[in-house]
């Protein structure tokens, strides 16, 4: 059992003393509106339409909190963010987030970063032009790659997955790919007007500028499922084989692919109060959060509260043992 999992073990089965406490501290609606910063990610992005979703559905809540939505360059950055104290809650790829509590590259140390809750699943896209020659992550040796932004998630699952096909993280080599650090548009974009030859990208599905892009120019979405058992080997289970379904994109046949959870995480020092609201909107408005993130998700507890090797805040425990027992 990882320590995470003991941890969480124990914390829940703190049980009716941890409510009491909790009850005791943030009895009533009465006192200031507590103000958090979310960092999100950049604009026009999932995470920052998470963001501004969440934010607008806890001021129509009438709870005594704030979400005030900072626009980032995604995982890293915020979890780094994080950190230092310039936010008190954060968006982050599971990936990252477990590499941020151990103390992983890119992080020098520990970070004490607590989870709230797995709010979805990213999909690992990896697109090429369908009349171009690369038809398998092996092809993508010397060629130009876009593989997201400096500080984003979608860099660290785009280096682990090259670096497992051995295209990246050896010395420089014509049998590495040539990683270009762009963010969703400018990939999009580059991939346009054949600037790269391949696009990464770890979002929702369907990510609207991806299938924008489907309709504009015929795609290829390469298969990525043969590389989960050597990244959940080297990383853990935050890895998973899923599956981009036919009819996305307008895929003809299903396409597997490699799927990470997203976690809202808090600083641990936000109070569990607080906490405890914020939790109580996000399950009674998912629907609402979810719908410009992607299709068909689903938020449910057993869901949200595996959250791997990041522990869950004690104000995220109290909430899922006085909600769900």
């Amino acid at each position: 059992m990882t320590s995470a999992a003991v941890t969480r073990r124990r914390v829940m089965g703190l049980g009716l003393g941890v409510l009491a406490g909790v009850a005791a501290g943030c009895s009533g609606d009465s006192g200031p509106v507590r103000r958090l910063r979310l960092a999100t990610g950049p604009e026009g992005g999932p995470y920052n339409a998470f963001g501004q979703a969440l934010a607008q559905a806890v001021a129509a809540s009438g709870r005594r909190i704030e979400i005030v939505p900072v626009s980032t360059a995604a995982s890293v950055d915020n979890l780094r963010k994080l950190d230092d104290g310039s936010v008190e809650l954060a968006l982050a790829m599971a990936d990252a987030a477990e590499d941020a509590v151990l103390g992983r590259e890119p992080f020098p140390g520990p970070t004490a970063a607590t989870a709230l809750a797995r709010v979805y699943v990213n999909y690992t896209h990896l697109l090429v032009p369908a009349d171009g020659p690369v038809r398998s992550v092996g092809d993508l040796a010397g060629r130009p790659v876009a593989a997201g932004a400096a500080g984003s998630g979608v860099q660290v699952v785009a280096e682990r997955v090259l670096r497992a096909a051995g295209l990246s993280g050896a010395p420089a080599s014509h049998a590495a790919a040539d990683e270009r650090q762009l963010g969703l548009a400018p990939s999009v974009s580059a991939l346009r007007e054949g600037s790269v030859d391949a696009l990464f990208w770890s979002g929702g599905v369907p990510t609207p500028a991806l299938a924008d892009l489907a309709r504009e120019l015929p795609l290829r979405f390469l298969p990525l499922d043969a590389h989960v058992g050597a990244l959940r080997e080297r990383y853990g289970p935050v890895y998973t084989a899923v599956t981009l379904p036919a009819g996305v994109y307008g895929l003809t046949e299903p396409v597997g692919t490699i799927g990470v959870g997203n976690y809202l995480l808090a600083r641990a020092d936000v109070p569990q109060g607080a906490v405890r609201h914020l939790l109580q909107v996000v399950f009674e408005r998912w629907r609402d959060l979810l719908r410009e993130v992607t299709a068909g998700a689903r938020l449910e507890p057993r869901f949200a509260i595996s959250t791997g090797e990041v522990p869950l805040h004690p104000g995220a425990v109290a909430h899922y043992r006085s909600v769900y027992g």
